[in-house]
């Protein structure tokens, strides 16, 4: 693929990673997209994973169609924006199938990685940016969006710990991949932590932009 660089923005439910990917993705002059759901097949699957409905879906069914959305999403999406030396920034990727569908679910985690690895032709994102909001300001944050929880909102059993402590622990095994950001405080606060943090690991990025 092209000189673009492709950054992800992960974190659990309620963090605001949505809202910071899109103004990430507006001062890097970038494509902004999101896993599930960045491309036209995506958005269909993202309909069944996400349906409060959808009651009985098998683990590794889950897993599978979000690799489904990740293969599409790649060939459709990340890699002719990539090729033509565009920087892409994306909600989520492959590494919130390990965090959700690894240590939430319990699924294998080399295994997922194989697939994932396999669906994206080997290619990663260059940076994970991962925010990071204690669980107590996350709770808050959800009740006052006062909207209904979707399918994997609405997990309980200690599943959203499980899938914090994953993210944690994925950024721990590859710190030169990942930055943690706190993503407590004012959404321009939480916006000057992580373009910080972007510039500091791939300061071409932002110099192409601002020059």
């Amino acid at each position: 693929m092209g000189g673009g660089r492709w950054i992800a923005l992960e974190g659990g439910e309620g963090t605001g990673k949505s809202t910071q990917a899109r103004r990430l993705a507006d001062t890097l002059g970038a494509v902004l997209t999101r896993e599930p759901g960045g491309t036209a097949v995506g958005a269909r699957i993202r309909d069944v994973l996400l349906d409060p409905a959808v009651t009985s879906l098998d683990v590794r069914a889950e897993a599978l169609l979000m690799a489904a959305d990740r293969a599409e999403h790649l060939a459709v999406v990340v890699a002719p924006a990539l090729d033509a030396g565009r920087t892409v920034v994306s909600d989520r990727s492959a590494w919130s199938s390990l965090a959700y569908q690894g240590y939430g679910r319990g699924l294998d985690l080399a295994e997922l990685h194989q697939l994932s690895e396999w669906a994206m032709r080997g290619r990663w994102p260059d940076l994970v940016v991962l925010v990071e909001v204690a669980s107590g300001e996350v709770s808050a944050r959800l009740a006052a969006a006062g909207r209904s929880a979707d399918r994997l909102e609405a997990e309980g059993g200690g599943f959203h710990e499980r899938v914090r402590d994953g993210f944690r622990a994925l950024a721990a095994d590859s710190p030169d991949r990942w930055v943690v950001v706190d993503g407590a405080g004012s959404e321009d606060e939480v916006s000057d932590r992580i373009q910080a943090a972007v510039l500091a690991r791939l300061g071409d990025v932002g110099a192409r932009h601002h020059a």
